[in-house]
């Protein structure tokens, strides 16, 4: 089945995507795999329900009530969203309710306040030319949303909440290794009777998904995933002059200054850099920055918090470390990790499949020592749970191995010295730092990257803003004779 039109519905295809449980390599579940002739489908219900105006045309608190009712019927399956986010991405159950589940539905709440506040329209005067102008923020069109598959709920909503709110339509296309958790969001958006084709959901595969983002009735494309992948978008997209956002990779750096505690240390960059989805996190805290004088001392905190992290089963609450999303991507990690050993870094814990799981895709928390910012291993995003601890002799020097870096994600400073530290962060070039540890994405706050991670903002005002063309009406300051 797919959602389109308003409805659930047979899909044009007949071919399939396996989900695959990352805990036990076996399959929880089937989806479409839908491609062209779906994808015309969605797109065309999507277009006609812009073109006609049945969402744009409403009032910003007609589409804010709205918005709130997916919030609700959203809220009212919490619990069974947790499930399935667990069971489809392995992500440890303890922190799923938390971070990714209350997290987004404060998306939809904070956008819905938004549309509310906002007269999507403004009069300013025009002395120079006798006149006054009245400017337009109109939503931008139909948007395609393409979601990542280790936030799943998190990066649909942060592209359909302010969308929405904008008043654009949107086709919805989830990450084929957790597609699952996108018929719950449909059944929310369907029993919040939205007019017909504002909001359509298709699983795709590979072929579906290249037709949705070169599809010329689609007027924006909003992606979170690979450099590469927003690469070929940014490329496709630039030929017919549609606009893009992209939230892309990320290989931030966390300096720890001489002053940081070792607590600190122990518990702030193993959750950062190991916890946040098993090491599946853009935002992870991956280079650790470290004074010559403290090396040894930090690399031993971080070896002994390393080996102290529950591995195992992600529904049991006490699993603080679960499987990565595939067999493959596994696999992708341990190369990294044997890569860095084969160009002389240290293997300080972890670094291999855990002796107790012989099913599903686990693999060690790993702390790598004796790390220089050439290998391979620190200037590519791994994507795992892999800190890689890197000596610095100034902090000048420490900045700059921070930038040294073709992505702008995110970086880290830990200090007890405030002030210090957020002189150090005005002078990285990334789109966000944390003083001390790793906030929750707020939904009043932009977030986004600079360089190779990505282009544009989501979330606060700026994300909303990504989704709105501006028309200025001028009109002359008396009326004629």
């Amino acid at each position: 089945m797919v959602y389109v039109d308003g409805e659930f519905t047979p899909a044009l295809t007949d071919k399939r995507l396996s989900v695959i449980s990352p805990a036990t390599g076996a399959i929880i579940g089937t989806v479409p795999a839908c491609g062209v002739a779906d994808v015309d489908r969605a797109v065309t219900s999507a277009r006609t329900a812009f073109d006609l105006g049945v969402w744009s045309s409403l009032t910003g608190t007609q589409r804010a009530d709205a918005i709130d009712r997916i919030a609700d019927n959203l809220s009212a399956r919490a619990e069974s969203i947790s499930a399935l986010i667990t069971a489809e991405g392995g992500f440890a159950s303890q922190f799923v309710a938390s971070t990714h589940v209350d997290g987004a539905l404060k998306f939809l709440r904070y956008y819905a306040s938004l549309a509310r506040q906002d007269s999507f329209e403004d009069i300013r005067p025009s002395p120079a030319i006798g006149a006054q102008a009245v400017v337009r923020r109109q939503p931008i069109g139909v948007v395609a949303a393409l979601v990542p598959w280790n936030i799943p709920l998190l990066g649909a909503l942060s592209k359909i909440a302010p969308a929405l709110a904008a008043g654009c339509t949107v086709v919805y296309k989830p990450s084929p290794e957790n597609p699952l958790l996108a018929y719950l969001v449909a059944e929310a958006v369907d029993k919040a009777e939205l007019p017909r084709g504002v909001f359509n959901v298709i699983p795709a595969d590979t072929e579906g998904s290249r037709h949705l983002v070169s599809h010329p009735d689609v007027d924006m494309v909003a992606f979170t995933g690979s450099t590469a992948v927003g690469r070929s978008i940014a490329t496709t997209c630039a030929g017919d002059f549609r606009r893009y956002a992209l939230e892309l990779g990320g290989n931030a750096a966390a300096i720890v200054l001489e002053d940081a505690p070792a607590e600190l240390i122990a518990k702030g960059l193993t959750a950062t850099g190991l916890v946040m989805n098993s090491g599946q996190a853009c935002i992870a805290q991956r280079r650790v920055l470290v004074p010559a004088s403290r090396y040894d001392e930090v690399v031993s905190i971080l070896a002994a918090a390393a080996n102290a992290l529950p591995i195992g089963d992600p529904t049991d609450p006490s699993t603080v470390i679960g499987p990565l999303i595939t067999a493959e991507h596994r696999d992708r990690v341990l190369e990294y990790i044997k890569g860095a050993e084969a160009e002389g870094a240290v293997i300080a814990a972890g670094g291999n499949i855990p002796d107790t799981r012989d099913q599903g895709f686990y693999i060690q928390p790993t702390i790598l020592a004796d790390v220089t910012n050439d290998m391979r291993v620190a200037k590519e995003e791994v994507f795992g749970p892999v800190i890689c601890v890197i000596k610095y002799s100034t902090v000048e020097e420490a900045i700059n191995i921070a930038r040294d870096t073709e992505y702008g994600l995110s970086s880290s400073v830990w200090t007890t010295d405030i002030a210090r530290a957020e002189e150090i962060a005005r002078q990285l070039r990334v789109g966000s730092v944390y003083v001390n540890g790793m906030i929750a994405l707020d939904p009043t706050i932009p977030f986004g990257g600079f360089g190779h991670s990505g282009v544009g903002r989501e979330l606060g005002p700026e994300g909303l803003a990504e989704y709105y063309q501006t028309q200025s009406i001028f009109l002359p300051a008396h009326q004629p004779a």
